[in-house]
Order: C-alpha cells, then structure tokens, then sequence
C-alpha cells in the first residue's frame, strides 16, 4: 500500500522557500552593518548576578538578548539557524557541527532507553550505522527498517508505546526513493510517533514540516554550503522540542556539545541566500543528464525522480515546492563494481567530467559507488534489501561548464567502455 498522492491544490496559499527567506532578515551587525556579526566569544557576561541566576533556570534567554556560554547558544549560529528555520517553515531551527551531530542529537532527545525507531531501509550509511549500531548497543534504543514507499508495513511496525520516532529521508540515499511525507505523518501522528526527516538530498524542493514532518535535520555541508569545504548540520522544528535540545541544565545540545562554530555560521549565513539559485541549476541539468543518458543506452538502468517511470515521480511532484525540479542526483546501475569503477575511472582521469568523491551538492559532478563507499557499514543483506547494487553509481550533478561540453565528456568515456 503506498497511499495517495498529495494534493497541493487543495492546500492553503504559502510562502515558497525563497519567499520566507526574504522575510527572515538576519540582525544588522554590530554598528549597522549589512552583515551579521560575527560573535565569537564562548562565554557572556550579565549585568548582575540575579540575571545570571535567571538565565540558568531558563526564565530570560537570547529574546531578551542574554546569552550564556556559545555550547548552549550563540547569536550567530542562532541568526543561521533562523535562516534554515525560514527555508523549512518551522518556527526555530540550530546549527550542529556536522548532519550526523543533528540526526544523533534529535534521535537522542526523542527516545529514552528501550524506546523504539521505525526507520527506513534504504538510508545514508552513517545514519544506518547510528540506528543499527550506536544506539541499539550503548542506548539500549531498538530499531525497525522498513520498505519506507510500503505504508502499510510501515504502520504495522509501530509498537504500541515504544515507538518514539518515524525517521526516514525525504529523497533517500542513495536509491532515491521519496517518501510520502504527509501519509506517513498521519500514520506516525496517529500513534503518538514524532517524524523526523533528512531534507539533505531535497532542500527548496520539498519542505517537509509543511507536509507533516515534526522535525527536520540537514547535512549543511552538502546543498546549503555548496563548496565541499565545510562541515555543518542543522535541525529545524517546533520551538517546543528546540528549545527542549537547548535545555541548558540536560538538552542534548547543551551537555553533547555539538554546536556549530560562529565563525563558519556567518560563512554559510552568505551562501544561503544563493540556495535556491543553485538548486534550480543542479535539478535542471540532472534532468538533462538523464534524459540523454536513456536515449545514449536504452538499456542503462537510470535512478531519478524526473524520469516518469519512476515509481515516486507523481508523488514528488505533488509535494515539491514550484520550479525546482526533481532534485540534482542520479543514479547509474552498472551491475557490478568493477564496471562502475572502471567508469568512474573514466569520466574523472581521462575525460575530466567529474570527480570521485563522496559528498554532494558541490559546483563540480562527485560520483562515488555507493555500495564500497557510502553505505560499506551495511552488509550484502542489508544493501540488497536496500536496493543497493553492487555497480550504482551516484551522481551529484555540477553546473559548471556547459551542458554541451560536459556531456561531449561523459559519451567520451562511456565510449571507451
């Protein structure tokens, strides 16, 4: 049962991603710059010892412009974090030192010890790693996986209350399947189980909490940064749980310490403005790539949302946000790795098309195969019932250089193979 499609047309008017960013100005810098600025001190002092006694029990805080250590909150990383908050359309959001510091922190404020997480099968391999490893072995907190496009199954794996958290991606890596987000929020929500979904693979394109979704993690340093020179992440909800995270006596955030430096949150603060710009870019040439990539060899085994053979393609473009696409990854089956690599080997030593690399969201095409790299943790077993094969390719598409020029690249080795 995979559930029906989500009809946007019957939903209110609301602000798209870019719109609400435009509205959630940033503060002005310290003497009226156009800039925020930068905060750098770890510690802040308070104009009497009363209002320090306060500003531990939680009764005055960054609304009245009091802070007290940067591992609870700092206004710059505060100011980024509104900012993503914005894009989601969530009423607050913080900034982590990394996407895996923002799954872990959620995941370890939702469930308690002997709790339980339904999650998807086919999911990053550090965060299968989490559920599968980390918390089962030192958290005592159990995880089902489950066929995230299967609704039934997915209800059928909620215990009772043991359930805490539906957790599963809204574009998922690397098979990119997409997740029916406002069905599975009205299955989870029905049994009392928050819904945390990585918008890593989709921000603009879909806004998860708008169609359901509790909380919202990102790896920063993919899409958001752009340069494949950062590490950040971010969560982003209801100032309810938020703010619980922020708790500075036991939030996860305050006593795990995975804050965000503010020296790299005002760098990112300048490329989110560039987001939507650059998504745009990305989902319209990985439609391009696709498209000649079918025609090229019809019997190439293509993953991609865009292409209407795609079991989730309607979906998708029920949920999306207007005029981004369908997201700037493909994925490429060349059955076996030895024949993914030897095309990687290809496209990057002799025709200069891309890199091999991990990450995504970078300006250059990163291709990696992801069951020897990103999803090694998992076992044949597990990749198989993940629908990962041995020869995927994922490809992060660029957008530098024409598309001309960069596809000349691409049949060049593809040729020789």
């Amino acid at each position: 049962m995979e559930g029906k499609q989500f009809n946007r047309e019957t939903e209110s008017e609301k602000e798209v991603p870019a719109e609400a960013l435009a509205t959630a100005r940033h503060e002005l810098g310290e003497h009226n710059g156009i800039n925020m600025s930068i905060e750098a001190s770890n510690t802040f002092t308070f104009k009497d010892s009363e209002t320090m006694n306060r500003a531990f029990q939680g009764e005055v805080g960054p609304k009245t412009g009091i802070y007290i250590y940067s591992r609870h909150l700092n206004p710059t990383v505060l100011n980024l974090g509104r900012q993503i908050a914005a894009i989601e359309g969530t009423e607050t959001g913080y900034c982590t030192a990394s996407g895996m510091s923002a799954i872990s922190s959620v995941l370890l404020h939702l469930c308690n010890s002997g709790g339980h997480v339904v999650a998807a099968k086919s999911l990053y391999g550090g965060s299968h790693a989490l559920l599968t490893h980390f918390l089962q072995q030192k958290c005592n907190i159990t995880t089902t996986f489950v066929d995230i496009v299967d609704l039934e199954e997915v209800e059928n794996a909620m215990i009772e209350g043991k359930t805490s958290v539906l957790y599963f991606e809204s574009i998922s890596n690397p098979t990119l399947n997409v997740a029916n987000i406002p069905e599975l929020s009205k299955i989870a929500h029905a049994k009392g189980v928050k819904v945390v979904v990585d918008n890593t693979f989709a921000p603009m394109i879909l806004s998860p909490a708008k169609l359901g979704a509790d909380v919202v993690v990102h790896s920063i340093s993919k899409y958001m940064s752009g340069e494949a020179d950062i590490i950040a992440g971010a969560i982003c909800g209801p100032a309810e749980i938020v703010d619980q995270m922020r708790d500075p006596h036991e939030g996860p955030l305050m006593v795990l310490g995975p804050t965000m430096n503010p020296k790299l949150a005002f760098e990112i603060s300048g490329r989110i403005p560039h987001l939507s710009m650059r998504m745009k870019k990305h989902c319209k040439r990985a439609m391009k790539f696709v498209t000649k990539i079918k025609e090229l060899d019809p019997n190439l085994v293509v993953l991609y949302p865009g292409l209407e053979e795609h079991p989730q393609h309607s979906l998708l473009k029920s949920m999306s946000n207007k005029d981004y696409g369908f997201g700037g990854v493909f994925c490429v089956d060349m059955k076996t790795e030895e024949r993914a690599n030897l095309l990687m080997d290809k496209l990057q030593n002799n025709s200069k098309f891309g890199f091999m690399g991990v990450s995504l969201g970078y300006y250059e095409t990163l291709m990696t195969c992801s069951s020897s790299s990103t999803n090694s943790m998992l076992d044949d077993k597990e990749k198989e019932r993940a629908g990962i094969s041995p020869g995927l390719i994922r490809f992060s598409v660029g957008y530098v250089g024409t598309f001309e020029q960069k596809w000349s690249q691409f049949t060049r080795a593809y040729s020789e193979m």
